[in-house]
């Protein structure tokens, strides 16, 4: 599993987010209601008293020494805005487009202190009013987070198992053999995407491709899944392919160990709920990642089973903020498994991705690109806010 594309991508999200996109104000609100609100360790300025519905626009400065999140909520404490980190003597939007309500602007400072204005009024109708995001406390994630953790540790000695039957084919010199068992140890380990920032090393020891290794695939410290695919498909002696595969065992055995000490972010879920796939696009649809199987797409795969259990265990929290996005994803993850295995023959055979057909690719691009628009929503959804 390749990730520097992720961490990339990550690292340029933009410094406000707004809770939902700005909707369609209504003809006869074309001006922003609103006004200045300043940020000081005393308050969190005050609002005008009422406004319009339609289009309404803060301009929030941080006239403190220290790093605030400004929040715009209503009366039951839902969040309709937010800047996450407006640092001191900046001044930044927070805007959006209410329906009526009554609602206030929240400022948490990062020395831990909250201030709420007064509440302010909104009165009238407006076209496509934003919904509402039900604010999720830190400790809300730690349920999901228990059950990938549990789901983890029962698929880690299959991953084991299939490691192990893989390198007995190696060790008694049947290489047609240890081609098939290749394919489910790989898969076996692909389906844990959405925990490889928790596994350090072993990742890279298990899964890692050549790039950026100094001799690429020719490179001495290249190892796992992947080193092993190159020697098979690619000539390689039994006996040369079996340090690899040695190593792998030893490998996932010591991730095995090392498992119970290590922390599954509660970040990260949300996060990789878009990622997996996302990464999925770059490298397996594209068989950039392919060492010689022609399996990407057997990969791709299980990189929707993978996604299937992240979003299986955020689905209550999910469920409290959009009731209709689970089986809106579950329908198409299901749309985009078919789509896949359209790639596989009758004998279990995957079609290497390169080789598939014009429409066939087309079809696989359109939903992937569809079911990743809605994953992507996750992450704001589940942001936490605990103190909106």
């Amino acid at each position: 599993m390749r990730r520097a594309s992720w961490q990339v991508r990550l690292a340029v999200l933009p410094i406000m987010v707004i809770v939902a996109a700005a909707a369609g104000v209504a003809g006869s609100h074309p001006a922003s209601a609103g006004g200045p609100i300043a940020v000081r360790s005393a308050g969190c300025g005050t609002p005008p008293p009422a406004a319009d519905a339609g289009r309404v626009e803060f301009a929030v400065t941080d006239d403190t020494s220290v790093f605030a999140t400004v929040y715009l909520v209503d009366s039951a404490n839902l969040v309709y805005a937010e800047i996450p980190w407006l640092t001191p003597g900046r001044t930044l939007p927070l805007a959006t487009t209410l329906g009526a309500g009554r609602y206030a602007i929240r400022c948490v400072l990062s020395t831990g202190k909250v201030h709420t204005t007064s509440q302010f009024s909104v009165s009238g109708t407006t076209s496509n009013p934003v919904a509402g995001y039900k604010p999720l406390p830190d400790l809300d994630m730690t349920a999901p987070v228990n059950a990938y953790r549990a789901w983890l540790g029962a698929a880690l000695p299959k991953l084991l198992a299939a490691s192990q039957r893989l390198d007995a084919d190696v060790a008694r010199g049947d290489l047609q053999a240890a081609k098939a068992d290749w394919l489910p140890a790989h898969l076996d380990y692909e389906r844990l995407g959405a925990a490889y920032n928790s596994f350090g090393d072993f990742d890279a020891a298990i899964d890692g491709t050549p790039a950026g290794l100094p001799d690429g695939t020719a490179d001495k410290n290249w190892a796992g899944l992947h080193a092993v695919e190159y020697a098979l498909w690619h000539g390689t002696s039994a006996s040369d392919v079996r340090p690899l595969t040695q190593a792998l065992v030893a490998s996932v055995q010591g991730l095995i160990a090392d498992f119970p000490s290590e922390e599954v972010d509660p970040g990260d879920l949300p996060l990789r709920a878009h990622e997996i796939l996302e990464n999925t696009l770059e490298f397996q649809i594209t068989g950039a990642s392919d060492a010689g199987s022609g399996t990407s797409l057997a990969t791709a795969y299980a990189n929707t089973e993978g996604t299937l259990e992240v979003v299986s265990v955020l689905t209550p929290l999910i469920n409290d903020r959009d009731p209709g996005l689970p089986a809106k994803l579950g329908g198409e993850i299901t749309a985009l498994q078919g789509d896949l295995l359209a790639a596989r023959d009758g004998s279990g055979t995957w079609t290497p991705a390169p080789a598939i057909g014009t429409a066939q690719r087309q079809r696989i691009d359109a939903d992937l690109d569809q079911l990743l628009e809605d994953l992507s929503t996750i992450p704001n959804l589940l942001a936490p806010r605990t103190n909106a």
